[in-house]
């Protein structure tokens, strides 16, 4: 059979005002999809994978791909669930005998209720796919029964039914490599027409789940709570051969650092094989910095790392369940900026308990910091975390009536309307990026790399 898989993300975008402005959505292939794919290509089917990221005109894209296609898979986002129904119907209007399966994080908190969300959807899948798709796939040739598949919702007789429960795979070394062949058409790591770090760049991910509960994080499914990590030994067999095509690769863990020890064992094992491609680490606390860990991360090719900052106000951070402090934050800075990584620091703005003196700090803490890019965000109630149970349970938010909410205090979730935290952020950006002790070093440091990337991202923010 012939596989069609579609990261919806991006897709509506070309139609509205919307923008995507994500650092790591620019960087980050659909790694899901290509494990995915992965699996279907080693049961001996074809595989394609598109995605909408600067690409135009998405909807002939799809028409265009469609050709003798039997399934297609779509990645789903609770953020982008209109996308996904544009997708459907594009689909099933060009032959509605084409099965759709619907997986992705949505369907981890909502596997049944994604199919009434797209109700042209034909199953949708809860939790991972590396091993449900080969069954699911079994099942469409008639070769096992949907009942049987481990995390399937499926339609019969009009009616929505569900196969076994879905199980977490603990062993991760036992899954394949992704298939990155099958998105080596696009571009990865450009912004704003400059790239940001070494071509040809690709992704990776060296654990599952995260150990730590923060308030506002939505990654508390029991797919997405469990931590599980991969070897040391098996993720440096990943880097190795992912060297011998790319010259970046972004290491998109929640926590790629939480364990110290299996980090400074895959660094050690870099070092040992002069391995040559720039290591890029999006997911890191700042209690995990210390200097020898740092300076093999620097030995093996580490060139990037990324900081959930969050707040410059101790309470607030104590408020989010962080369990970091202001010091570690700045050791941990400090220490990236010694050892010449670029590095970017997320800050979320509205918290129930922040008023315009918390801002200030915040804004003052995150101009004392050598960071390299700073993002302000205004805080958003998401489902799954704990910040949305208990705005549930005081009757702020109905339900599942949506999946994301601002911290407006209009339905009582925060001090300031979403307007103004919108504006609060706008004025973080701009007070951040326009610091002569920010613009000047930036200079230097970009003509000492020959790379004004990190510049131009500022001032797009700007």
């Amino acid at each position: 059979m012939k596989f069609l898989l579609i990261d919806s993300q991006g897709y509506f975008s070309f139609y509205s005002s919307k923008k995507i402005t994500s650092l790591a959505t620019s960087l980050s292939p659909p790694l899901g999809l290509l494990y995915i794919g992965r699996a279907l290509e080693d049961e001996g089917h074809k595989v394609e994978v598109i995605q909408f990221l600067n690409r135009k005109s998405p909807k002939e894209q799809i028409k265009k791909s469609l050709k003798s296609v039997d399934v297609v898979g779509i990645n789903i986002s609770s953020s982008f669930i209109n996308d996904t129904i544009h997708i459907a119907k594009t689909i099933k209007e060009f032959d509605s005998s084409i099965t759709i399966i619907l997986g992705g994080p949505h369907c981890i908190f909502h596997p049944k209720r994604a199919l009434e969300d797209i109700p042209i959807a034909d199953m949708s899948l809860e939790g991972e796919g590396d091993f449900a798709i080969k069954d699911i796939a079994k099942a469409i040739e008639s070769k096992k029964t949907l009942s049987e598949v481990k995390g399937l919702f499926y339609r019969e007789n009009g009616k929505i039914k569900a196969g076994k429960p879905h199980q977490i795979i603990m062993g991760l070394d036992s899954i394949p490599f992704p298939a990155r062949h099958l998105v080596e058409k696009y571009d990865y790591g450009k912004t704003k027409n400059t790239y940001l770090f070494k071509p040809k760049l690709t992704s990776m991910v060296s654990s599952r789940g995260c150990p730590f509960h923060c308030r506002f994080c939505a990654r508390n499914a029991p797919s997405y709570r469990i931590y599980r990590q991969r070897s040391a030994e098996n993720v440096v067999k990943e880097i190795i051969e992912i060297e011998n095509k790319y010259k970046s690769v972004y290491i998109v863990d929640d926590n790629f650092l939480s364990d110290k020890k299996r980090t400074h064992k895959i660094m050690d094992e870099l070092i040992k094989n002069g391995t040559n491609i720039d290591l890029l680490v999006r997911g890191a606390r700042v209690d995990s910095a210390e200097r020898e860990l740092y300076e093999k991360m620097k030995k093996a090719g580490v060139k990037y790392i990324e900081f959930g900052i969050e707040s410059g106000n101790q309470g607030v951070l104590d408020f989010y369940n962080k369990r970091t402090t202001l010091n570690q934050i700045r050791k941990a800075v400090k220490l990236s900026r010694q050892m010449n990584f670029i590095t970017t620091g997320n800050f979320i703005l509205g918290a129930p308990i922040e008023s315009k003196k918390h801002f200030k700090k915040t804004i003052k803490f995150a101009s004392s910091l050598p960071l390299d890019i700073a993002f302000f965000f205004p805080l958003t109630y998401m489902y799954g975390s704990d910040l949305w149970d208990e705005a549930v349970q005081n009757g702020n938010i109905k339900g599942t009536d949506s999946f994301s909410v601002c911290a407006d205090s209009r339905i009582g979730l925060g001090n300031f309307t979403e307007e103004e935290l919108e504006n609060v952020c706008k004025k973080a950006f701009r007070s951040f990026y326009l610091r002569p002790s920010y613009v000047v070093p930036q200079v230097l440091r970009s003509i000492f790399r020959k790379n004004f990337g990190v510049l131009k991202i500022g001032m797009n923010y700007v």
